[in-house]
């Protein structure tokens, strides 16, 4: 009975064990790419400090979980700047509620924000995990590979709300493919609240009557699917309310976004495509002193990034459409958890050149990490020269991040 037992409690932790490999292999994959390279200063990166995770946009959200929101006119507090709106409206306040929450334990802003992030990337590996049957195969075993050295997973990392954003996107994945639409639309509202290209869990919702919620008819699958959308909708509206308690003002957001970053309206995603490309972000700012190896070449890693996040996006949908043609001759086909992983990677790629940011897609692309659902379809000669490319991009644009090129 003793032995049974303990055969049983080591079978969980068995099928728990990849995802935290891992997680911890991702760790120390950054932490290498950190070590061979430099920070902005010309002193080594501290990469298990929250400084050497901390970016631009890292104050900003650290000032929500600690203040709240504010908006303002530039000039009212700095006079010799620009005449554009100035405060913290540009983000979501899903990963700043979720540090105070953990500051609320006694650690400071910083660190509560380096835990919410670690966490939610070890549960992002647990729920891809999860969706790809917690079974250890070659191919499994790839995806997990890939997650490791995902393009824009340094994000991963830093005090951003890639991982939170992410994690709650695979949720969202999940509901629909176990047929839970409160799942579903907790993930959505969660994805939503989290990061604006999150909201994308609500297109992919409203489709999802098409190729979800088989089991039912279709009066309660357009329910489902409406139910879902309509909840994770609220995401972006539980932001926009924080915005407008705090400033008075139902647009806060579209205000702060139109005047200081030119992202009102939509915008025209090939010229986007362009314009990120050829985004001089080496001419904006370089390091100081004498650059490492890494560092030297990776000054123009965010084109070969467009690159690689094209052929990512184009291979998941030739998958998810020749898997598709599949099901229709008596195959395995398309399941709804990949129909969705599907939708979403590609309305990733596309919202952040729809809304004009050319300089913080490469981040938001990470995201996209659900398509690795699909990643464990592809045949093994696709998934090995996956991974060695993800591996090779991981490292140049981290040293891009570390080296303070990146915002």
């Amino acid at each position: 009975m003793a032995e049974a037992t303990r055969r049983a409690g080591r079978g969980p932790c068995r099928r728990l064990l990849p995802p935290v490999l891992a997680w911890l292999v991702a760790n120390l994959l950054t932490w290498a790419v950190a070590t061979a390279s430099v920070a902005g200063d010309g002193t080594p990166v501290r990469y298990w400090s929250t400084g050497g995770r901390s970016r631009w946009d890292s104050a900003h959200y650290l000032s929500i979980a600690e203040t709240g929101y504010e908006m303002f006119r530039c000039r009212e507090r700095y006079p010799d700047f620009r005449d554009v709106v100035c405060g913290n409206v540009a983000w979501f306040p899903g990963y700043p509620m979720s540090v105070r929450a953990v500051s609320a334990t006694g650690l400071s802003y910083e660190l509560a924000a380096a835990v919410v992030t670690e966490a939610a990337l070890l549960g992002m590996f647990a729920a891809l995990w999860w969706l790809l049957g917690a079974r250890l195969t070659p191919a499994t075993g790839l995806a997990l590979a890939v997650g490791t050295v995902f393009p824009g997973g340094v994000y991963f990392h830093a005090l951003f709300p890639l991982s939170t954003a992410t994690l709650a996107l695979l949720v969202c994945v999940a509901g629909v493919g176990r047929g839970s639409w409160a799942v579903a639309a907790a993930g959505g509202f969660a994805a939503a609240a989290c990061h604006p290209v999150g909201a994308v869990a609500v297109g992919m919702l409203l489709l999802s009557a098409l190729f979800a919620w088989r089991g039912n008819t279709w009066p309660v699958r357009c329910a489902k699917a409406g139910a879902a959308a309509a909840v994770s909708g609220c995401g972006v509206l539980w932001a926009k309310w924080l915005m407008w308690q705090a400033t008075g003002r139902w647009d806060a957001y579209e205000t702060i976004q139109e005047s200081s970053y030119g992202q009102g309206g939509v915008h025209q995603p090939f010229g986007e495509m362009a314009k990120a490309y050829r985004f001089p972000f080496k001419d904006w700012y370089t390091p100081e002193g004498h650059l490492p190896w890494l560092v030297e070449h990776a000054l123009e890693a965010h084109r070969t990034q467009l690159w690689l996040d094209t052929a990512f996006v184009l291979l998941v949908l030739v998958t998810a459409a020749a898997l598709l043609l599949r099901g229709r001759d008596g195959g395995r086909g398309l399941d709804a958890g990949e129909w969705a992983a599907a939708v979403l990677t590609a309305a990733v790629f596309l919202v952040p050149f729809l809304a004009g940011a050319e300089m913080s897609w490469y981040r938001n692309h990470a995201q996209m990490f659900v398509g690795l659902l699909l990643v464990a379809r592809m045949p093994r000669w696709v998934q090995v020269p996956l991974l060695a490319c993800c591996a090779a991009q991981y490292a140049l644009l981290g040293a891009m991040f570390f080296s303070g090129v990146l915002v």
